[in-house]
């Protein structure tokens, strides 16, 4: 090349992208020097524009009058900037027999229209937005405690809404104390009992004597079978929800 050579040079080449999500290298002159030079401008712009890129070097659309292209200091140019070539796409005799020569696949010439790829600035990733906030659902309107003083009957329901249940009384099999705070029984529990009916998992049952057909808190329950294997079964206990299971203790 001259050194009077003009900066303002025809382009030696176009960087295309395939459907294939491989990039094709489109020679337009059998330049190699060229080459070089436009392809450390192009890195220059993006240092990691090309990095381990799979290649096809598409040689199909070279002037007839080209001449013979040096095949491997071709792949070696496109290396050296980071393009991995995997096969050659040619149409003259003499390209495809370079690249037999060297075991490298030859594809059939492309009518196929392909988008020219331009590398993009480099940029700072962006920092992450902050997390939403998320609101607490508001504490129930707390109610007075609902006080029972006689005994619940098999069949009975009682509900304590916005509060606690105390029954001073027993529980008879197939009634139901339900609660949107705690349960407290002073007495025999034969029945079933329900506390935070509407998701407080801090709500707990007390009873004097446990025997229910069954105990849940938020949701989350035993029935009398699992309780009867419990070693406080019939004793004074109280109950909680300790990371979604029934933790029964001595009261």
């Amino acid at each position: 090349m001259s050194q009077t050579e003009p900066q303002q040079q025809e382009a030696v080449f176009q960087l295309k992208g395939s459907m294939l999500a491989i990039t094709v290298l489109e020679l337009a002159r059998n330049d190699l020097e060229g080459l070089d030079r436009q392809l450390a401008a192009k890195v220059a712009q993006a240092p990691n524009f090309f990095s381990n890129t799979p290649l096809v070097l598409a040689l199909d659309k070279l002037p007839a009058g080209e001449g013979s292209i040096d095949l491997p200091g071709l792949m070696r140019v496109c290396r050296h900037h980071g393009l991995r070539t995997l096969a050659i796409r040619a149409a003259r005799i003499e390209d495809i027999a370079a690249a037999i020569a060297i075991d490298l696949p030859v594809l059939p010439p492309s009518n196929a229209r392909e988008r020219p790829v331009e590398p993009v600035e480099e940029r700072k990733p962006a920092a992450e937005p902050a997390p939403p906030v998320v609101e607490a659902p508001p504490a129930p309107q707390l109610q007075p405690t609902r006080v029972i003083t006689t005994p619940v009957r098999g069949g009975q329901q009682i509900y304590a809404q916005g509060g606690d249940l105390v029954v001073v009384s027993s529980v008879s099999s197939g009634a139901e104390l339900l609660a949107d705070g705690n349960i407290h029984v002073y007495g025999p529990m034969r029945g079933r009992a329900l506390a935070g009916i509407k998701g407080d998992a801090r709500a707990r049952i007390f009873c004097q004597q446990l025997g229910a057909e069954l105990v849940s808190i938020a949701g989350q329950y035993k029935v009398a079978e699992d309780l009867r294997r419990d070693p406080l079964w019939g004793t004074a206990v109280q109950i909680s929800l300790i990371a979604d299971v029934l933790n029964i203790t001595r009261l």
